[in-house]
């Protein structure tokens, strides 16, 4: 499951779960907009400099350098787990109709989401891990541990709703008022969608892992305490 503040939350059926934050890399970006913005100031369209070239330059490298350092974390987890099988959730087109407000919309689209998702299918290719991608609708809104039912895009039957609710930020409470990661529950449902046809047995999903991911921070290489 993707997002904006962590960028990958992933989950196992073998009892494991971590994410990948996204903040440092919403900062690069918002840094690199301000910069932008202050040399472009009171500057005719179309202005650029080597000052701008420079900068940009340097963002660029640091966004692949992200995408290379999350797509490996998720291929080592897969290879030390021998887990076969990544499935990303992904609506196609999805930042082509993003409608958060201009501020949130700048930042979804200029996160490389599309990049990662292909460099982590390519990695998969080369160690031979099956890649699967899915739609991912109503993965966030219906609960995983109460199986509600989970509609394929534009297919919502009337009457639909989920079980349980998200009650803060990250944070979802199940029919039975029991509390678990929203993004993890979002995960495991984008597995709950592809489970029976590519044969996946998903009683390995614990509560724990669905309670306390650990996050991983890319630059300092290392993992912070569960959450």
């Amino acid at each position: 499951d993707h997002g904006l503040n962590n960028w990958l939350t992933c989950i196992s059926n073998v009892g494991t779960s971590f994410m990948v934050d996204g903040l440092h890399l919403k900062s690069l970006n918002q840094f690199y907009n301000k910069q932008v913005a202050t040399l472009k100031e009171n500057q005719p369209q179309g202005f650029w400099s080597k000052r701008l070239a420079a900068i940009t330059e340097k963002r660029n490298r640091q966004v692949r350098d992200a995408v290379n350092k999350a797509a490996r974390k998720v291929i080592n987890h897969c290879l030390e787990n021998r887990i076969g099988t990544v499935v990303f959730g992904w609506n196609r087109g999805q930042k082509d109709g993003a409608n958060m407000g201009a501020k949130t919309n700048q930042k979804f689209v200029q996160i490389p989401t599309g990049r990662l998702k292909e460099r982590v299918s390519q990695l998969c290719e080369q160690h031979g891990i099956r890649f699967v991608e899915t739609e991912e609708s109503y993965t966030s809104k219906a609960s995983f541990v109460d199986d509600d039912f989970l509609p394929k895009i534009g297919e919502k039957p009337e009457g639909w709703k989920e079980s349980g609710r998200r009650v803060k930020r990250g944070l979802y409470r199940t029919q039975n008022n029991q509390y678990i990661n929203a993004d993890c529950n979002g995960a495991a449902n984008i597995l709950r969608k592809v489970a029976t046809t590519l044969g996946l047995c998903l009683e390995g999903v614990s509560r724990g892992a669905l309670l306390t991911p650990l996050k991983v921070r890319l630059w300092t290489l290392q993992e912070s305490p569960r959450l």
